[in-house]
């Protein structure tokens, strides 16, 4: 890539409509962020790339997405805020540039670096607004400093990136609301259609609901279905006693 430019390359553009419409579809999650860091090494021309997300209750970086073959590099043990390279971008909101992590003291893993023979880290966080939600890395295999056009490259992946992680999250959020409530209403039917036909309180059809699930290895939703399709029938007993 060439750090002299000041504005996107065809391919950078290329890139970010793909992660739009990657959201656009409906991907997963976990989906898309392989995507961001697979395309990013190849636009970055990095050996590794991986995006670590903060758990803010914890307060802990854990590497999320990685192309990375390495199973060494991607078992690597969570960062501490403020710990590492990585965490210390969090903490100081602000992109990092490590031309020699091997020489680095702050760079946590430097035997893991010799193995997998990387030198640069160039380290940006990814924000929603002045919130830090964790970082995009890049490691070069050959010493590298990093021009400015790279580090606002990289930084224009984190911003979308965490826009992305932060629409998918709410949306998948929504999904599993929306799969929560419609359990609930299956299973009240059917606790209602049992209460009536085997003349037992709601309770007890619960409970008899519960025991079927835990003794059948079915999903709770799945048996309550199954009781509705069977009184539907005109069954007189529950299904399988």
């Amino acid at each position: 890539m060439n750090s002299q430019s000041s504005s996107f390359q065809p391919r950078e553009l290329e890139f970010f409509w793909k992660i739009s419409e990657s959201v656009v579809s409906g991907r997963y999650l976990k989906e898309i962020l392989h995507l961001i860091v697979t395309m990013t090494a190849e636009i970055m021309g990095s050996k590794i790339c991986s995006i670590l997300l903060l758990d803010e209750k914890k307060q802990e970086l854990s590497i999320e997405a990685t192309q990375a073959m390495s199973q060494e590099y991607v078992k690597k043990p969570n960062l501490k805020m403020g710990e590492g390279v990585s965490g210390r971008a969090v903490k100081e909101r602000r992109p990092i540039v490590v031309p020699d992590i091997t020489q680095d003291k702050q760079y946590r893993f430097p035997d893991i670096a010799k193995k997998e023979k990387v030198v640069s880290l160039l380290c940006v966080p990814m924000m929603i607004g002045d919130r830090v939600i964790g970082v995009i890395n890049v490691y070069t295999t050959e010493r590298r400093v990093f021009g400015d056009a790279e580090v606002k490259l990289l930084r224009a992946v984190a911003n979308q990136a965490a826009v992305v992680i932060e629409n998918t999250k709410l949306r998948e959020e929504a999904l599993e609301a929306r799969k929560v409530a419609e359990t609930r209403k299956v299973l009240n039917r059917a606790k209602a259609v049992m209460a009536k036909a085997m003349h037992l309180s709601e309770d007890e059809a619960h409970r008899l609901l519960l025991r079927s699930s835990r003794n059948s290895r079915k999903p709770l939703r799945e048996v309550a279905e199954a009781v509705l399709l069977a009184f539907s029938g005109g069954a007189k007993s529950f299904p399988g006693k």
